[in-house]
């Protein structure tokens, strides 16, 4: 029974395990995360023609819906990435369809959402963060530390200006990951006080049931709203790491 908006958070152990003092426990958490990648994965086969095993010439209802998903990636890629987009595109496709599957598994009624915690959304952050180093690195050697100083800067400037980009530039995965995090825990709470007030009124017995309609309508917008949350935060999410990528590919 959950008792509070936030225990739809809490991480429970399905199947307690302990090894040597470690909790190997497999959690609710560990499921989602199972069932996203099961998902991921069951979408290859699903626009495939079962006779040939190949794509469908004309793509079916399906296959379009996810050659329209890996388009808009394409395209987020192209606008912002001046060089080299191509080659970037693999994982910026499972990374989005990643966390857009994770975050319309949350939606399902008792299912978990793994994106609303903190620890999945900065782990992603912070791996991205340390890949854009070491892309930086690669491509410009000890030239892209120019990131943290701009063209034609005086010297007094420049004491007041490169604290400010470091401390900017080593925000960058706190604000990429605490986003995600945020919105998606602020969303699912707020749908879960409108579930918990519409139950209530609907267990009034007398004419003042009535007033279920009103949360009810509310409920299903809300709903809609979530779902669009869902696909922007996947889409923020993913423009947010192509800019990154660029600073890292263009020094811009």
């Amino acid at each position: 029974m959950v008792y509070s908006p936030l225990d739809q958070f809490k991480i429970a152990p399905l199947i307690s395990l302990q090894i040597a003092g470690l909790d190997l426990s497999f959690t609710n958490f560990t499921l989602a995360a199972l069932v996203t990648l099961v998902v991921i994965q069951s979408i290859v086969f699903l626009i495939k023609e079962p006779t040939t095993n190949s794509f469908f010439i004309i793509p079916s209802g399906w296959q379009n819906l996810i050659e329209k998903l890996y388009a808009l990636v394409s395209q987020i890629l192209s606008d912002i990435i001046t060089t080299g987009s191509e080659k970037y595109f693999p994982f910026m496709a499972v990374l989005f369809m990643f966390i857009l599957s994770n975050n319309l598994i949350g939606m399902v009624p008792y299912s978990f959402t793994t994106t609303s915690h903190i620890t999945l959304t900065f782990f992603l952050s912070f791996s991205i963060f340390v890949a854009l180093n070491v892309i930086g690195f690669e491509r410009h050697g000890m030239e892209y530390f120019s990131l943290f100083l701009p063209a034609n800067t005086g010297f007094f400037l420049a004491l007041v200006l490169v604290p400010i980009e470091l401390i900017s530039y080593i925000a960058k995965p706190i604000s990429l990951g605490v986003r995600l995090f945020i919105n998606l825990m602020a969303g699912h709470s707020l749908l879960k006080v409108i579930v918990g007030f519409s139950w209530n009124m609907l267990l009034v017995e007398n004419l003042k049931a009535i007033a279920f309609i009103f949360p009810l309508v509310v409920l299903v917008v809300l709903t809609g709203l979530e779902l669009a949350v869902a696909l922007i935060q996947a889409y923020v999410f993913i423009t947010l790491t192509a800019i990154y990528l660029n600073d890292s590919e263009a020094l811009h």
